[in-house]
């Protein structure tokens, strides 16, 4: 763990804080922005929220999320990237932090291209929510029930749902600290996993149907164009579940999920199993992630697809 200290000494110095999520955010960065907020807001500081995509339909109801905009012109003291592993996963509002005295760093992810004139970093973290747990602790601000409602999404999100390997000791004990800190851990779960709306089940099914095999069935991939999430009345959070889906098929060892988002690139979800690192494809095309998680975006276009799975056997030889 790196920096802790230097998180601490700058969100005290500032006055005035704006948290960013990255675009297309999922429940570790809604989740650590909202927790990282609202903690701060007891601090009595000016506090700002920041998702250039918006918050997902399932991360809507969390304590907050009424407070987070899409941009913001005032400039602020310091700025905060959470779950961020470059400064392209922030999209336009890597714009607006330029202008801010300082940005600060807070993640976990083991590939990295650093950008911010400050750092937290805490590669064994399950979630970053983890992270945001001890910044505010360390800051003497108590964790009330919605902040806590905030941490354990990030965590039972990254973790997807305590299923995957970055799960260590002090997950475990810091969920037990959030539940007696109030939380409805069932509610929380059935919202963010166990309740799917049509068209995500429509979607979903749409990828499943037509996943295709490469390498003996070591390589699952599939694809889902606008046209689609148009038709069925969907976006493109609703198929965030199938590359775990696809990873959980007997045999394989790499799922990858291609996705059109009206622009001329489609968006690429990496998931694999054992040793094979993933976000070393994801990084080549400016992306990143985990070991076995990692995201990116290529040209849409025929070449790009085949190109990219190429790429993915080389990795999964």
């Amino acid at each position: 763990m790196l920096g802790l200290n230097v998180a601490k000494d700058a969100i005290l110095k500032a006055k005035s804080i704006a948290i960013a999520s990255h675009v297309n955010p999922d429940g570790d960065s809604i989740g650590s922005l909202l927790s990282l907020g609202l903690g701060l807001d007891r601090l009595g500081k000016r506090v700002y929220f920041i998702s250039e995509d918006g918050v997902p339909q399932r991360y809507k109801n969390l304590p907050g999320a009424n407070r987070i905009v899409r941009s913001l012109d005032q400039p602020v003291d310091l700025a905060i990237a959470v779950d961020c592993s470059n400064k392209e996963i922030l999209g336009r509002t890597y714009d607006y932090f330029q202008k801010a005295s300082h940005i600060l760093e807070i993640d976990h992810h083991d590939f990295r291209r650093p950008f911010g004139t400050r750092s937290f970093i805490d590669t064994k973290a399950a979630a970053v929510g983890e992270m945001i747990y001890l910044l505010l602790s360390s800051l003497d601000v108590k964790i009330t029930e919605n902040i806590a409602q905030n941490m354990m999404t990030s965590i039972v999100v990254e973790t997807n749902s305590f299923r995957l390997p970055n799960i260590r000791r002090f997950t475990f004990e810091l969920c037990a600290k959030l539940v007696d800190a109030g939380i409805d851990v069932y509610k929380l779960v059935d919202t963010v996993f166990w309740s799917k709306r049509k068209e995500a089940a429509i979607l979903s099914g749409m990828c499943l149907a037509r996943c295709k095999f490469r390498k003996g069935g070591k390589i699952a991939w599939s694809i889902i164009t606008k046209k689609e999430f148009d038709k069925a009345g969907g976006s493109v959070e609703d198929v965030d579940a199938v590359p775990d889906d696809m990873r959980a098929i007997k045999g394989v060892r790499v799922a990858v999920l291609f996705r059109e988002n009206g622009s001329n690139l489609l968006r690429v979800s990496l998931r694999s199993k054992g040793k094979i690192n993933v976000a070393s494809i994801a990084e080549q095309y400016r992306g990143g992630g985990h070991f076995d998680v990692a995201g990116c975006s290529i040209p849409n276009n025929p070449g790009s697809i085949q190109e990219f799975l190429k790429r993915v056997e080389k990795v999964s030889s």
